[in-house]
């Protein structure tokens, strides 16, 4: 009995312990003390009484087989290689143990992380059963200086794929967030690797709210959503991350190709900052002024008293400046 065996049984509806015990040849205690832990891990398994144990909110499991399956053939051939497991420190640090394929993209998937990495040394939250949690590696045939405005063209196909999928009031957030009405509901890490001159190896991970709530998500500190609402589109985590790889996959052959340029009146088209009065922390420094876009390399235009600036992402931290 694994956590993937335990959950899987409970989809059905609710189960006895007695019941459970007797599936998988193990005792009342041991099926408690499994439930316990996940409980721990932030899974709303509910006791029912006589019912026994189900879940607060059934939610189809992540699912190689099935994911493989809702993915067309040309897209399926170029994954290199598919891992997935309940619990992980982290899938970007997964990835970036190995070396990037010669082709095509490697996939690291997890329900749960217990040391997920956001930008700026910070942690990605990571619910089991409520989000995607996603680390892939690919090799491009360009320098590091080729590779600006790269996490800006990932926000652009994530962003742009959500809507595709369904998502209403998609928009991102310089560098590399995406916002659902002005909140934060998935964010992109991104890490190169190689020679300055090429070939470069890149590590992108994305974390992405779907069904998370307010309980599970009581730890982040900032505003914060999910894909999922009340009544709305009831979403197939399997279905959705096949969408996301497709068309990152897509994505990633334009970026190889033409760079930044045939993402940027894309990204225009969903930029949540433009227009906004902004705080951009870099370092010890607070610059405030007004976002107008960004340039031809991916770096946010700020317009100032002082004139304006160009910011690059690295460290940089931005936003919104409420006075």
């Amino acid at each position: 009995m694994d956590n993937f065996a335990l959950l899987s049984a409970l989809q059905s509806g609710p189960q006895t312990g007695v019941a459970l015990a007797g599936r998988f040849g193990v005792t009342r205690a041991a099926v408690w003390k499994r439930i316990e832990q996940l409980r721990r891990a932030g899974v709303q398994i509910e006791t029912m009484g006589r019912r026994g144990y189900g879940l607060k909110q059934p939610t189809v499991l992540l699912d190689l087989h099935r994911l493989r399956t809702a993915l067309p053939a040309a897209a399926e051939a170029q994954l290199a290689g598919l891992h997935l497991a309940f619990e992980t420190a982290s899938t970007q640090e997964q990835a970036m143990a190995v070396a990037a394929p010669p082709s095509g993209i490697e996939v690291w998937l997890a329900e749960m992380q217990t040391a997920g990495q956001g930008r700026r040394g910070k942690r990605w939250l990571s619910v089991p059963l409520s989000g995607i949690a996603c680390s892939l590696n690919r090799r491009f045939n360009l320098s590091f200086a080729a590779m600006s405005g790269f996490s800006l063209a990932c926000a652009v196909i994530i962003a742009e794929s959500l809507q595709r999928q369904g998502a209403q009031d998609i928009s991102v957030k310089w560098p590399n967030d995406i916002w659902r009405r002005g909140r934060k509901c998935a964010g992109l890490l991104i890490q190169l690797r190689g020679e300055s001159q090429g070939p470069c190896d890149v590590t992108l991970g994305f974390g992405i709210n779907v069904t998370l709530d307010a309980l599970g998500g009581a730890a982040i500190d900032q505003p914060w959503t999910s894909l999922s609402e009340p009544g709305g589109q009831d979403w197939d985590r399997n279905t959705l991350l096949a969408g996301l790889l497709q068309d990152l996959l897509a994505g990633f052959a334009c970026f190889q190709e033409r760079g930044f340029a045939p993402f940027a009146a894309r990204y225009h088209a969903l930029d949540g900052l433009h227009g906004q009065s902004v705080a951009v922390e870099d370092g010890a420094r607070r610059i405030t002024g007004t976002a107008c876009g960004v340039d031809d390399s991916g770096a946010l235009l700020l317009e100032t008293p002082e004139g304006r600036r160009r910011f690059h992402s690295g460290e940089v931290s931005v936003r919104i400046d409420h006075g």
